[in-house]
């Protein structure tokens, strides 16, 4: 089943998610590295933005490295277990009358 996207039309080849290699980048000597100009711009990461780095493993070995915006990333959870922590809310306030 195809998802929709919010207007409830098919999605478009752009709302479509895919992996894509969008830079190569070298670590320094002291761990550090340089996001592309370019690809600042397009994820909008501007100097002070702060990124969490999201590990994938796969057979107990990290495999892939994500950056997300931490201001994202916490939407992400908010959005997720804001309904879950509402409802233990309410079945705590029902317990208590």
């Amino acid at each position: 089943m195809k998802k929709k996207n919010k207007s409830g039309s098919a999605p478009s080849p752009k709302e479509i998610s895919s992996c894509q290699v969008k830079a190569v980048i070298t670590i320094d000597e002291r761990g550090q590295m340089v996001l592309p100009k370019e690809l600042r711009d397009v994820m909008g990461i501007t100097a002070g933005d702060k990124l969490a780095v999201i590990s994938m493993a796969s057979k107990g070995e990290v495999c892939c490295l994500s950056l997300m915006k931490v201001d994202e990333l916490s939407d992400a959870v908010r959005n997720k277990l804001g309904p879950v922590l509402d409802e233990i809310k309410g079945s705590e306030k029902s317990k208590k009358e």
